[in-house]
């Protein structure tokens, strides 16, 4: 594509050399720069790419985008000068695919929980539906069915373009999104339209990161702030923050609720193991989902769905069909009547709520055993506040790995320690670093009848210690040390 093309919705500086240059790729990582491709020097909290833009000239860069340039280049390197070269990435990729999003109808899902369930449950409903969809998760990205792995939660903004340009191909109509804080923040998600956007919750999370909670908080209403005229804003009346984040956007506003008068109310009639009977606006529905944080996200799905133009009625037939996402609350039944909980939770609001949940449905006599850990190189002040709240809702409590990265296993799982105070706390809780034993030794200590919780890691596949990704999963680890109910 013509350079100058590529640059017409982007606010240029100064160009210095051939406009008429043709780009064939987008790069902002020098190392997979090849001939004829646009380098974008973007500063990151790691690396900064205007260190790097004289390797992605010696790689074949014919363009640079960046916001100064501290080498002597060739004159046959065209210069392009702009205030923002990581709102230009975004920008400039979907150009250079052709603007997918204005063919989709792109709903992005942000919160600090919520986000895999509802943005993989909206892909399923619409699929079930007839509609052709595409999936942007921490677990998976998907194009009307196949399968494209996932490495982040919201991927680069070439990577998005990409696979959004692929969906609108494909002939899909939606896309169903997460987005991160970091990916607000980061500007990844620039160049992109959304037709809506939904709010889950807001808790402690990614402060390592944003550095304090008002900035984590800001990065997810600059989202809503950036949504057009014509889309949903769609957030939890019931978050204290529900009312916050919309207060400057110029889309359509709406309000779903467990609690209060809004535009998409539920009640819980009935709950069990097995799922959840509730009303939702005036209507029962049967969903094969438990616990009140996870009515909250079929809540959310509904409206999302209403809003996209679905009659309500088909709606609530296409919710009943749904299945917990994988790694998300997904249970396991043993022959021997242990049940297994197998859940991404890893802030203290998210095992409080899962917690909570499985003591309102246990029966007298069963125990509740909870295996967690907490990941290296992140955000260390809730730590002790994840310890203090597993302590308080688990009868038996094991604190082993997560993804340590690298981190020492053992100085984790002792800042988790620290927030157990009392001796009777203490008494019931186990220190086991190897996770895998943990797991066995969990499966041990039970008895017919019990619950064990897994947290932490969820869908993941792999566990990182010192840079380096191992082969780990939590359901296979429980499958191999139970007989499963026929």
């Amino acid at each position: 594509m013509i350079l100058e093309k590529l640059l017409k919705n982007i606010s240029v500086k100064e160009i210095v050399g051939d406009k008429t240059v043709d780009i064939k790729s987008i790069e902002f990582d020098s190392r997979k720069v090849v001939d004829g491709a646009m380098f974008v020097a973007v500063e990151g909290t790691v690396t900064d790419g205007h260190n790097y833009i004289m390797k992605a000239v010696e790689g074949g860069a014919v363009a640079v985008v960046c916001e100064r340039n501290p080498f002597v280049l060739p004159e046959s390197v065209t210069v392009v000068y702009v205030e923002d070269s990581a709102d230009a990435l975004g920008k400039l990729s979907s150009e250079f695919y052709g603007n997918p999003s204005n063919n989709l109808k792109v709903v992005g899902v942000t919160g600090t929980n919520g986000k895999t369930t509802i943005a993989s449950l909206l892909y399923k409903l619409f699929e079930n539906a007839g509609y052709k969809c595409g999936l942007l998760s921490t677990v998976e990205n998907k194009i009307h069915g196949k399968v494209y792995p996932a490495t982040h939660t919201t991927p680069a903004p070439v990577a998005i373009q990409s696979l959004m340009a692929d969906m609108v191909a494909e002939g899909c109509e939606y896309c169903f999104m997460e987005v991160s804080s970091h990916s607000v923040v980061q500007k990844r998600i620039s160049g992109i339209k959304f037709a809506g956007g939904i709010f889950t919750n807001l808790t402690h999370d990614h402060l390592d990161y944003h550095k304090t909670f008002k900035n984590y908080r800001d990065a997810k209403k600059m989202f809503f702030d950036n949504l057009p005229e014509d889309a949903f804003a769609l957030s939890n009346l019931d978050d204290k923050n529900g009312t916050f984040l919309l207060q400057n956007t110029v889309a359509k506003r709406y309000y779903y609720s467990l609690k209060k008068t809004a535009d998409f109310t539920a009640r819980i009639i009935e709950m069990d193991f097995h799922g959840t009977l509730l009303n939702i606006n005036g209507e029962e529905v049967y969903i094969k989902l438990f616990g009140e944080f996870n009515i909250y996200n079929i809540l959310a799905i509904y409206g999302a769905t209403v809003l996209s133009g679905l009659d309500e009625e088909r709606v609530l037939v296409e919710i009943s069909k749904l299945e917990p996402v994988r790694g998300r609350m997904e249970t396991i039944r043993s022959i021997d009547g242990k049940t297994f909980i197998i859940d991404y939770a890893h802030t203290p609001d998210a095992l409080k709520n899962i917690l909570e949940t499985l003591n309102e449905l246990k029966t007298t006599g069963r125990t509740i055993i909870t295996v967690f850990g907490a990941g290296g190189d992140r955000d260390k002040t809730k730590r002790p506040e994840m310890g203090k709240i597993v302590a308080s809702l688990s009868d038996i409590v094991i604190i082993s790995s997560d993804n340590p990265r690298s981190e020492d296993p053992e100085a984790i799982m002792k800042d988790i320690k620290d927030g157990i105070k009392s001796e009777k706390d203490e008494a019931k809780t186990l220190m086991i670093p190897d996770r895998a034993v943990a797991i066995r030794t969990s499966v041990l200590m039970s008895k017919p009848g019990d619950i064990i919780l897994i947290a932490g890691k969820g869908h993941e596949e792999y566990q990182e210690v010192n840079g380096v990704r191992h082969h780990f999963s939590d359901r296979e680890e429980v499958l191999k040390n139970i007989t499963l109910l026929k």
